[in-house]
């Protein structure tokens, strides 16, 4: 049975890991046990104290049914000054014309290695913002140079090699987390000048 996996985004993650009760899940790299990177179990799950993780490694523990949460530290939300901010940010029109200057491009969070990409691919929404996620991912590589509309038919699509792919709930996630960083350091950029 495949779950679906939550990824919640957190300023300071620790701060909130002080807060719950929770276990952190635990991976197998290389044959060496080691804490999840992210991941944690917030409900019961069999405990390895001599590693301080759970004993089941984070797959297996899928497979039986335990279920994790990914708190993820996102620093751009350490540029919200308080929630009229972020309305306010989220709510703005993106600068997608910024797209085209390299400078503007590696500042921002997902697509900073990307300039070259994004710079003929004219992403001005959302939901290009989106596929343009996914298709930078090793399982939509193929889709890249195509027009739009080619790539909206196959994008949320899953691969039928298994290669690593964006869902479309992440990607959309991943694309306004992009907009409301371009809106933060456009407004950097326009209170400095």
């Amino acid at each position: 049975m495949k779950q679906t996996d939550i990824d919640i985004d957190f300023a300071d993650r620790e701060r909130i890991l002080k807060l719950i009760d929770c276990v952190p899940a635990m991976q197998i790299k290389d044959n060496e046990v080691r804490k999840h990177n992210s991941g944690v179990y917030v409900t019961a799950i069999p405990y390895d104290p001599i590693n301080d993780c759970a004993s089941i490694d984070y797959k297996s523990a899928e497979e039986r049914g335990y279920f994790k949460l990914d708190f993820l530290n996102v620093n751009v939300y350490k540029l919200i000054k308080d929630e009229e901010h972020y309305q306010k940010m989220l709510q703005q029109e993106p600068p997608w014309e910024r797209l085209k200057e390299k400078e503007f491009v590696e500042k921002i969070i997902h697509i900073s290695n990307h300039y070259e990409l994004i710079k003929n691919m004219e992403v001005n929404s959302i939901p290009r913002m989106a596929m343009f996620l996914a298709v930078i991912r090793p399982g939509k590589r193929h889709l890249l140079g195509q027009k739009w509309g080619k790539i909206a038919d196959d994008i949320w699509s899953v691969p039928d090699d298994e290669s690593y792919y964006f869902k479309k709930s992440h990607s959309v996630s991943y694309a306004v987390l992009v907009a409301l960083h371009m809106n933060l350091i456009n407004e950097k950029e326009s209170l400095s000048t």
